[in-house]
């Protein structure tokens, strides 16, 4: 395939973990990838690099999605490189954990910010070219917590709900003209956070996972190429849960 019939995917937050499985996933599929990031841009390199390895084109886009700015200049320096974007996946995301009675507005403002508002400016920017080319996919990542909720994680249960009203919303606003949009929600994915826990608390973690095992950020990705695929066309506004058995 040469390099103007490839189609192109921008993956957010795809410096490392899932964000860099699901990039690297997409190039091995055959697509050209960006790579954003917003803070990490050496992490984001070693992306690039992975996904190239794979025989297609990788650009690094340093943006903060949850700014309008940002997120226009996302798809700005992806259209000048490569003239169009068919796949957008919203990896990116943040943590601000901490009870109700002692979170401080911030925090959730914070985790609001780049998680659901982030997303948002970033679907409405793929949009844009999508219905232009009458062709895209949309994968914006929620979470299990966002399902079933978790303590300490008010913050981030609303935001990956939100992301998962949202995009049931724009399924039904963009089906009509072959643009899909799902969310794939994760459960406990082995993470650098997860690695540094006390073998007990790991241990106890996955006791509770109906598979027996905490997931692998390639779990997740294997679930975000199916919705980038043809194989996926005819499907739009779902929940795919990548979690084990968690949030049955």
């Amino acid at each position: 395939m040469s390099e103007n019939e490839r189609r192109c995917a921008i993956v957010t937050g795809a410096g490392r973990g899932i964000g860099r499985a699901v990039a690297a996933r997409l190039a091995a599929d055959g697509f050209d990838v960006v790579v954003n990031c917003a803070h990490s841009e050496d992490a984001a390199r070693e992306t690039a690099s992975v996904c190239e390895a794979y025989g297609v084109r990788a650009l690094v886009v340093r943006a903060d999605v949850s700014d309008q700015d940002g997120a226009k200049k996302l798809f700005d320096e992806t259209i000048a490189a490569f003239g169009r974007v068919d796949v957008l996946v919203n990896n990116a995301g943040i943590t601000r954990d901490g009870l109700l009675l002692r979170m401080k507005p911030e925090d959730f403002d914070a985790v609001i910010a780049t998680n659901l508002r982030g997303s948002f400016l970033c679907m409405k920017q793929a949009a844009r070219y999508m219905l232009r080319a009458k062709y895209g996919r949309i994968i914006n990542m929620s979470s299990v917590v966002g399902l079933r909720g978790n303590a300490g994680q008010v913050n981030y249960a609303a935001s990956k709900a939100g992301v998962i009203g949202m995009t049931k919303s724009a399924a039904k606003e963009l089906a009509a003209k072959q643009i899909t949009v799902n969310a794939v929600a994760p459960g406990m994915i082995e993470t650098d956070m997860t690695r540094a826990m006390p073998e007990n608390a790991h241990e106890a973690m996955k006791s509770g996972i109906p598979a027996g095992r905490i997931g692998r950020p390639e779990d997740v990705a294997d679930a975000v190429a199916f919705f980038a695929s043809e194989q996926a066309s005819y499907i739009t506004g779902q929940v795919l849960a990548v979690d084990g058995g968690l949030a049955v």
